[in-house]
């Protein structure tokens, strides 16, 4: 148990700090991040404040104990912007070397979610012993 529980730990830290780091940009509108969401991939200005936030709050979600549906609703969500980008990118004929960076999160993501059902399930059957 003790391996699990640190190995989720890892991933889900790298995983939030990824996240919340990524947040940053978007919730000030840095030029290049404007640039890059609204000129390049086509969404609407709104878009990108709204997408930093929503990290945050993912972000926070998973690094908080408890609060499985929360934290389950947290995952599903960074899922989907992280495959959202990832298809985002590759719409726009970016070459391989453009997107295979996305492989890091999304990976990061992955074994936070792994592990989060290795220890939930650990933990449930602890409580029934």
């Amino acid at each position: 148990m003790k391996r699990t529980n640190l190995l989720y730990w890892i991933f889900t830290s790298l995983f939030a700090a990824l996240m919340l780091l990524s947040a940053i940009p978007d919730i000030l509108e840095s030029e290049e991040t404007v640039q890059f969401i609204n000129t390049n991939l086509g969404y609407p200005d709104y878009f990108t404040p709204f997408i930093g936030v929503a990290k945050i709050l993912g972000g926070i979600a998973i690094l908080i104990p408890g609060f499985p549906r929360i934290k389950e609703w947290a995952y599903a969500g960074l899922a989907y912007d992280l495959f959202g980008a990832l298809y985002s990118i590759i719409c726009i004929k970016a070459v391989f070397t453009d997107w295979i960076f996305m492989l890091l999160p999304i990976s990061l993501g992955a074994l936070s979610y792994i592990f989060y059902h290795k220890k939930l399930k650990h933990d449930l059957s602890s409580l029934h012993q």
